[in-house]
């Protein structure tokens, strides 16, 4: 993809808590300013947006991301041209378990933006119109037991008691990882991940 002499969009899906991110970063740091990552996480409703939606509950879901400005933002990288300026996306930030606008730059001389999260495959709109802006996908294969684990671990990390995140992967990343999971047919490659 590198070589191709033209931007690039990878596409890294998966279930929560398979390696989507950890993978991303991997080839960031290993091809350097050839890559840049732009993660979905970014498009995150902001949670006082989501309390007004009644949908805080189920943060995570599809409907709870500005998916239409996901689309958006990965047509104006795609037609991105020399010369033209960086444009910016948001990244999410777990600390804080928000969004922050402008924090990812992606310059013009970038040939390869990966974007990785879990409905960059949905047939639903608008998030169907990824699969138009991208060139590849690669959807991971990850044992439910390992996903399962390190989703727990996180969401420990990240303040949540023990039962608190057994409870959130039960109610809301176990439903979502099924959607999820039925977008697989329309990677370019299913790729076993550990």
């Amino acid at each position: 993809m590198l070589s191709s002499g033209t931007r690039q969009i990878l596409a890294i899906v998966a279930q929560p808590g398979a390696g989507k991110s950890t993978l991303a970063q991997a080839l960031l740091a290993h091809y350097g300013d050839a890559v840049q990552v732009v993660p979905m996480d970014g498009f995150h409703l902001a949670n006082s947006e989501l309390e007004r939606l009644g949908r805080r509950s189920r943060k995570g879901a599809p409907d709870t991301f500005d998916s239409a400005g996901f689309v958006n933002l990965l047509q104006r990288i795609k037609h991105q041209k020399p010369g033209d300026g960086a444009v910016y996306a948001p990244e999410f930030r777990r600390d804080i378990e928000e969004a922050i606008a402008g924090a990812i730059a992606v310059r013009a001389s970038t040939p390869l933006v990966i974007i990785e999260g879990n409905y960059l495959l949905m047939d639903d709109a608008p998030w169907c119109q990824v699969r138009e802006v991208v060139d590849d996908s690669w959807f991971l294969e990850v044992p439910d037991e390992l996903r399962q684990a390190r989703l727990l671990a996180r969401h420990m990390q990240f303040g949540r008691s023990e039962q608190q995140a057994l409870d959130w992967i039960a109610s809301t990343d176990e439903p979502n990882a099924v959607r999820i999971a039925q977008t697989r047919k329309h990677a370019s490659l299913c790729m076993p991940w550990h």
